[in-house]
């Protein structure tokens, strides 16, 4: 077990890096997190002066697919987070115990660090047949994640799988895969959906919450403001043919090959709340629109229960260009300019809607 005695900037003196590298670590993470540079100094003093908080990381059903997004975070990189910002007590995926000793490690964090501790869950428990669906130390997961929550000072639940159940809860759901907040309802729980989440987003809310010792602002759905405050449309470089009425039609038609919208192709972007189009994936390399394939809204509640994934979105309640955009295409170009017009004169007039 870790000592949480030492700060996050004990840590990284201790591994040789210097302060000019760690002031400009606090940088780099205030603008992951989407926050201003006045920031980097709060950071910085938090950093410097408060211990490394527990974190309890749980397994229930699920892919490994969240663990290994988080792995490959860039700003902060994984293993700064791992080894110095917090102290990882407990994951059976990560830690290098296993058996009776890798449980002995959560029993002991439980009761030292009692109402301190932060609860992270990847995946969902199945609750029919008693929990047997998912068994973590010879118990159902279902009694292991009440057991780790009962004195969590918060809970974390990463990617769909815990926010919402993801494809184990799709129906007909017989194992009645269950998301954790409609068996954990008396803690704070932040939602991170995705499938998995990107990287930058799950370290980027952890260090929030580790360096400011509160929740980041959540939507009404219980998802960090900060990453899931926008529409993956609103920020797509494909929007531009969006908004011109320009779509891929059929998969490798001449539209595809010039980078139209996808939209008519399935594409949920305009309908799904992810950072997906700002931070991207693989270091910011790229996303699933920019790879050739439209958004499957994975981040957004019931999404495998929806429908294909290539039917598009219909019934926008949207004015302007996007209500027209199952109906315009090249031919009416005349009109896209039109409706453009409308659009950019309706947003002046409009008040700014509440972000979901």
């Amino acid at each position: 077990m870790s000592d949480t005695s030492d700060t996050f900037y004990a840590v990284m003196r201790r591994q040789g890096i210097t302060r000019r590298s760690f002031l400009k670590y606090c940088s780099l993470t205030a603008s992951a997190m989407a926050l201003g540079p006045a920031f980097t100094g709060q950071i910085a003093h938090a950093m410097e002066t408060k211990p490394r908080t527990p974190v309890l990381w749980l397994h229930g059903l699920e892919c490994t697919c969240c663990s290994e997004s988080f792995i490959r975070s860039a700003h902060p990189l994984a293993k700064d987070v791992v080894l110095s910002m917090l102290s990882l007590d407990y994951d059976d995926t990560l830690m290098a115990a296993a058996g009776h000793q890798a449980e002995a490690a959560l029993e002991n964090t439980i009761k030292k660090y009692k109402g301190r501790y932060i609860l992270a869950v990847e995946g969902n428990p199945p609750l029919n047949e008693d929990g047997m669906f998912c068994i973590v130390g010879g118990k159902p997961f279902v009694e292991q994640l009440r057991y780790a929550a009962k004195d969590a000072a918060a809970v974390i639940a990463w990617g769909s799988c815990a926010s919402n159940g993801c494809v184990q809860a799709a129906k007909p759901n017989p194992t009645r895969a269950t998301p954790i907040h409609k068996v954990i309802t008396d803690k704070p729980i932040i939602k991170v959906p995705g499938c998995p989440p990107i990287a930058e987003v799950m370290t980027g809310v952890i260090t929030y919450m580790l360096t400011f010792d509160k929740l980041p602002e959540l939507d009404a759905q219980g998802r960090p403001k900060m990453f899931y405050g926008q529409r993956i449309h609103d920020k797509c470089y494909r929007r531009a043919h969006f908004d011109a009425g320009q779509f891929v039609e059929h998969w490798d038609d001449a539209g595809a090959r010039q980078g139209y919208c996808l939209y008519k192709v399935g594409c949920k972007g305009p309908t799904t709340y992810n950072a997906c189009s700002t931070v991207r994936w693989n270091d910011g390399t790229s996303y699933p629109i920019q790879s050739g394939h439209g958004c499957l809204g994975c981040s957004e509640e019931n999404f495998w229960d929806k429908g294909s994934f290539y039917d598009r979105v219909t019934g926008l309640n949207v004015f302007g260009v996007e209500s027209n955009a199952d109906t315009v295409g090249l031919a009416a170009a005349g009109a896209v300019g039109a409706a453009i017009a409308a659009h950019a004169a309706a947003s002046a007039l409009k008040k700014p809607e509440k972000t979901l």
